[in-house]
């Protein structure tokens, strides 16, 4: 058999014989795994170029690459990572773990994740914790004991296991962004931005604020609506109230409608964009203009907002940072190096047509 520096294939190996060799192979592999070993064999090199060519070696040259791809093809040969992780604790996968439901953040929480994961060469896997709450760190822990996964990242709470936990060799992270139905808690439900609003806001002349908040069974809406509370106290502001939306528009536009002429309020916190959004309309109904008699904000940077009339001011929150963070965290522990350094809030206003002084 030829060297790795050149692999030509064997003296009298021709197309005719690789063909027959294939079928030969293929009908024993029938009833068992193929090896590495017979991929190798069929391609015309050795295993160690086979094992180079799965580890994305960019040492093998194309038409090394090439005549490995067919005879894995040929084969359907799959690499046995239970075994591979025996032998040397590298699968080069990783697993993330998410409570069923769904939310438009996790789609950018999980980009995040699996681009860091790609930067540092390892495949990332979603798991989808359909399990009752208190039953979902025993599914971890069985996860763990298949030795598939290097690392595995959890980003919904498993009580009795901490945040950082070890399985055999395979480490567990716990980065507890959404609860049990998806809703957003830790770091994604922070509202420290809401501040950087009002104090904007009083800084420009505003002094009576109402908030429109969403439903308290999510931790975000009880700390924005925290937030806000403890800032026009902290501010000597005026609140004149705080109205319960449940996260529906139609509350919102209510509420605005039913404002007194002589209320003074002159900001509307909305807890998200889609009340902001109502606000404004409220507004408009009543003849009021935006922002010349009232400032409207929101939260979540929903594409729309950009597009209305006036623009929206709002929350712009990068899922996909966040998400970077968290893979990180994770990759830290299985490469045994420092945890990286907190980089700061993943929430930033963004400034638009919705928010001004006060006319008066």
């Amino acid at each position: 058999m030829a060297a790795d520096a050149g692999e030509a294939a064997p003296d009298g190996l021709c197309e005719d014989a690789a063909t027959s060799q294939g079928e030969r192979l293929s009908t024993e592999a029938s009833t068992r795994r193929p090896t590495i070993r017979e991929v190798a064999r069929l391609a015309g090199v050795s295993h160690q170029t086979v094992s180079r060519y799965l580890r994305a070696d960019t040492t093998v040259n194309e038409a090394l690459q090439e005549r490995i791809r067919l005879a894995i093809t040929q084969l359907d040969y799959r690499p046995n990572l239970a075994a591979r992780a025996m032998r040397n604790r590298k699968t080069g996968r990783l697993a993330v773990l998410m409570p069923s439901g769904t939310a438009v953040s996790s789609l950018g929480m999980l980009a995040g994740a699996t681009t860091a994961a790609r930067e540092a060469g390892y495949d990332v896997e979603v798991v989808i914790l359909g399990d009752p709450m208190e039953s979902r760190a025993r599914r971890v822990l069985e996860l763990a004991d298949y030795g598939v996964f290097e690392g595995i990242l959890a980003l919904t709470p498993l009580p009795s296991l901490p945040e950082r936990a070890t399985r055999g060799s395979t480490p567990i992270v716990v980065s507890a962004d959404y609860d049990d139905q998806m809703r957003s808690i830790g770091e994604l439900a922070d509202a420290t931005t809401s501040a950087e609003i009002i104090e904007s806001l009083a800084a420009q002349g505003h002094r009576r604020f109402l908030h429109l908040a969403g439903a308290y069974t999510h931790t975000s809406a009880q700390a924005r609506r925290q937030v806000y509370l403890d800032t026009i106290h902290r501010l000597g502001l005026e609140s004149y109230g705080v109205v319960d939306c449940d996260w529906l528009a139609e509350r919102a536009r209510r509420s605005v409608l039913d404002l007194p002429d002589d209320c003074g309020v002159t900001a509307v916190i909305g807890a998200n964009d889609l009340l902001a959004a109502a606000a404004i309309r409220g507004a408009l109904e009543r003849g009021w203009t935006v922002p010349g008699d009232l400032s409207v904000t929101g939260w979540d940077n929903n594409p729309l907002g950009a597009a209305m009339m006036p623009s929206l001011t709002t929350v712009a929150v990068d899922h996909e940072r966040l998400g970077r963070r968290a893979l990180g965290r994770l990759l830290a522990v299985v490469r045994g190096e420092p945890e990286p350094e907190d980089d700061g809030l993943i929430t930033q206003v963004v400034w638009r047509e919705s928010t001004a002084p006060p006319s008066v």
